[in-house]
């Protein structure tokens, strides 16, 4: 039976572990992930294997044919290291050819959406993940996800709801194993993936090298082309993953981490410098009020990233200064009290020039905070005949500006809107989440890190709490119809532009993972209540 409209509503308590916390957005996922780490397995090898079982029962959110950015912490350095597994631009791109179609801007999905298809990072940074901390190869850790695409599962609830909102972007294939008789599959209904079966054993045999060389680079070429794209052979064959050094900012006494840019972790970071000059425990500080001054600090974090966000290895981004705390005091101080602002103006420094989410620490201390996204929902809608890889559509996320950073040239990573994070003090490993959900990601970050740290909230309680979520496009406010009436009207009467979203619908405010270990190496575990999740510990 289908319930479409199904109340929102949640009781869930933490889960709590001494050996190991898997949080997913998916139950098969989040067990599967646990049997890893009972196995012997570390951090990573859980992440990997739970993205992967995710990639069969949600695939919608994720996939071998999408990016992947990781955060690991490890417990003997006591260092967090971050992994870039997000694919660049065809060598072959060419901006001329947008102009010819008449296109403006690059298109999500359609007849043209091959243009949107970079190099697909995702099966690269498993296995480089792997080789630097896991204890496993991608053959034990992928054997779940075969055996479920093999065998089959049961569609969970809120799957269903987002699958069939994907039929018509799907029916531009003509027919794939995602779709029986043209339409998604129904809650409950037992899906088998044979096609992806296959993609996901020729991988965990073969390693990235069946990915990146020979057929499947030759399929996934031969097919984007036909949707007007550029990838070509070579670009799967010059495709790396990178390690590169994460970005932190201490918020009252605690390092908030995310990954650098090309990712829009940034944005989180400058949000959180800027409402950390408000003292929540003044009581003329209300929830309205609290509020406002959550919503402007996201508008100012977003004109800055949606600008200096591209790929470092192309544009010089002036990070350090994006994240001074002087500079947080000086947008801060922009805030006006009694009223939104709908103008915030960029930053402006000198230049020299449906995501799923897993969260994962183990017994020894060790945590992946490790995202695998197709960016929307299917992302292009493109699935590669014969395999079971659905394209991503990250490419979307160019400028055509000339004069943008972020334009869209050769060889170059695009915006990347998937952003893990993880929390330390004095270096040691204090929390390992994310909130998931294209552009709500940094304000996620922002609403659970704030929940956590300034109001004592658990992880549970952090993820349960409501959300608002701002769209600078249509310059509207969105908040969860369960926030206090006092508080929407308070909003409104400062000028926000307000809109309530209740129900099923509640996942456009994300779906997030946090796991927790505190001073005693207990770990606590939530599982946002806007998805079919779960955190599982032993």
């Amino acid at each position: 039976m289908e319930n479409p409209n199904y109340n929102f509503s949640s009781r869930r308590s933490a889960t709590l572990g001494l050996n190991g916390t898997v949080a997913t957005s998916n139950p098969l996922a989040a067990s599967a992930g646990l049997d890893i780490l009972k196995k012997g397995g570390h951090a990573v090898d859980a992440a990997v294997c739970a993205a992967s079982v995710l990639n069969v029962v949600e695939p919608m959110s994720t996939g071998v044919g999408g990016d992947v950015f990781a955060l690991v912490y490890d417990s003997k350095s006591k260092r967090v290291e971050a992994l870039n597994g997000s694919g660049k631009s065809s060598i072959k791109t060419d901006i001329k050819k947008l102009e010819e179609i008449g296109l403006e801007s690059i298109p999500l999905d359609g007849k043209h959406s091959g243009l949107a298809v970079s190099v697909p990072g995702c099966v690269d940074a498993w296995e480089q993940i792997l080789e630097k901390f896991g204890v496993f190869s991608l053959d034990t850790v992928l054997t779940a996800a075969v055996d479920y695409a093999q065998a089959g599962f049961g569609v969970s609830e809120f799957t269903a709801n987002s699958w069939k909102k994907s039929e018509l972007k799907l029916s531009i294939n003509g027919s794939c194993e995602f779709l029986t008789s043209g339409r998604a599959p129904k809650f409950g209904e037992k899906v088998e993936l044979h096609q992806l079966s296959r993609t996901l054993k020729g991988i965990s045999e073969n390693g990235k090298s069946f990915f990146y060389e020979g057929i499947i680079p030759e399929k996934i070429s031969s097919y984007v082309k036909k949707f007007s794209g550029w990838l070509c052979e070579e670009d799967f064959a010059k495709h790396t993953s990178c390690w590169v050094k994460p970005i932190s900012s201490n918020y009252r006494g605690y390092d908030v981490w995310e990954c650098p840019p090309n990712g829009q972790g940034i944005a989180a970071l400058i949000a959180l410098n800027i409402i950390e000059n408000i003292d929540f425990s003044d009581s003329s500080i209300n929830p309205e009020l609290q509020l406002h001054y959550k919503i402007e600090a996201m508008k100012i974090a977003f004109k800055d990233a949606l600008w200096y966000v591209a790929d470092p290895e192309k544009v010089k981004i002036p990070i350090d200064e994006l994240l001074s705390k002087s500079y947080a005091k000086q947008r801060f101080n922009e805030i006006l009290v009694e009223q939104a602002n709908k103008d915030y103006s960029i930053g402006n420094f000198k230049q020299s020039s449906d995501t799923v989410y897993v969260s994962v620490i183990d017994g020894n201390g060790n945590a992946c905070s490790f995202i695998n996204s197709l960016y929307e929902a299917f992302g292009t809608g493109l699935v590669v005949p014969d395999t079971g890889i659905v394209l991503h559509n990250r490419g979307a996320l160019f400028s055509t500006d000339r004069e943008h950073p972020n334009f869209l040239e050769s060889s170059k990573r695009p915006y990347n809107t998937i952003i893990p994070g993880m929390i330390t003090r004095n270096k040691n490993l204090v929390s390992s989440f994310g909130v998931m959900g294209g552009f709500q990601q940094p304000q996620g970050h922002l609403q659970v890190v704030s929940n956590m740290i300034d109001f004592g909230m658990n992880p549970q309680e952090a993820l349960d709490y409501e959300r608002f979520r701002i769209n600078l496009e249509d310059e509207i406010t969105y908040l969860e119809d369960s926030f206090n009436q006092s508080v929407i009207s308070g909003l409104k009467s400062k000028g926000h532009s307000v809109s309530l979203i209740s129900g099923v619908n509640r996942g456009f405010f994300g779906g997030g993972q946090i796991i927790n270990r505190n001073a005693e190496g207990v770990l606590i575990g939530g599982s946002d209540p806007r998805k079919d999740g779960l955190s599982v510990s032993y």
